[in-house]
């Protein structure tokens, strides 16, 4: 079926709402999808897309796409009945797989390698991961303009190109510092530009980069898969809540639209409280 105004939907994405680039790739690919299937017919669409083998989850993601594109339509004056009658499937929400700060000692460890300036690159990459509680696309992104060390805080773009100031502790302030002094220069080469991090070509890291040092470190510490740059994210979060952080400071350091995202956060740290007392109240022991 003929998708109408791709064109100025793309640009609306881009240009008006500022969603990235990654971000309205997945759009494409949600309505190409919809495209193939070549029918308005929406009870049919649901059973297309479980035997292309989609997840309930990416299956609400193509639904939420759809409803995004078909109410742009409506606001240009045409037609699109299929809107009412698209649903997300109900998804279940799972817990976020943290990291715990044994685990981060391990992989903290194991990235060391020879070369001094490398070793210095990797650890500031874990530090900055753990104690920023940033996205990877946010970690690559970051320059040595948004470093502001006098009030020891760094400036991190996150999603929609929405600007966040994030603290940081004296501890990762010295050792970025340290970083920025010492390792910096010696690995970046002529196009690196204005980029904090540096990969072993000497420019700015990708996201695959990241990726693929995590796998090496995480080979290396012992855990039999890699640790995801999220689960940076999620044990930052949870590590700030469990020591009394409020929902609202979390919410901000994170760059979370919604206050609902921060809240799952709470049931992950009841879930280890229930364990803890489960191991160690004495009313949890059979006699």
């Amino acid at each position: 079926m003929a998708m109408d105004l791709w064109v100025e939907f793309f640009e609306d994405l881009e240009q008006i709402r500022g969603r990235s680039r990654n971000t309205i790739m997945a759009y494409r690919r949600d309505l190409e999808l919809f495209e193939a299937y070549g029918s308005t017919d929406v009870p049919g669409f649901y059973l297309y897309m479980k035997k292309q083998g989609l997840s309930p989850r990416s299956q609400a993601r193509v639904v939420s796409s759809l409803r995004t594109y078909f109410k742009f339509l409506e606001g240009r004056g045409r037609s699109a009945p299929a809107l009412r009658d698209l649903k997300a499937p109900k998804v279940k929400v799972g817990l976020p797989k943290t990291l715990s700060a044994e685990e981060f000692s391990r992989l903290f460890a194991a990235c060391e390698v020879e070369d001094p300036a490398r070793t210095a690159r990797n650890k500031i990459t874990l530090l900055l991961l753990y104690g920023l509680g940033c996205r990877v696309s946010e970690l690559i992104g970051l320059n040595l303009s948004d470093y502001h060390e006098t009030d020891s805080w760094l400036s991190v773009i996150g999603k929609g190109n929405k600007e966040r100031a994030v603290p940081l502790t004296e501890h990762l302030r010295n050792e970025l510092n340290a970083y920025l002094r010492e390792a910096r220069g010696p690995l970046a080469r002529e196009g690196a530009g204005n980029a904090i991090l540096i990969n072993d070509r000497g420019h700015r890291p990708s996201r695959v980069d990241v990726w693929r040092w995590l796998a090496a470190w995480s080979q290396r510490a012992g855990f039999a898969e890699p640790v995801s740059p999220h689960r940076f994210r999620h044990g930052c979060a949870t590590a700030l809540l469990e020591a009394g952080a409020d929902l609202r400071s979390i919410q901000m350091l994170l760059g979370h639209a919604s206050i609902q995202t921060t809240q799952i956060y709470t049931t992950v740290t009841t879930r280890n409280l229930t364990d803890t007392i489960d191991q160690h109240h004495p009313l949890s022991r059979e006699d």
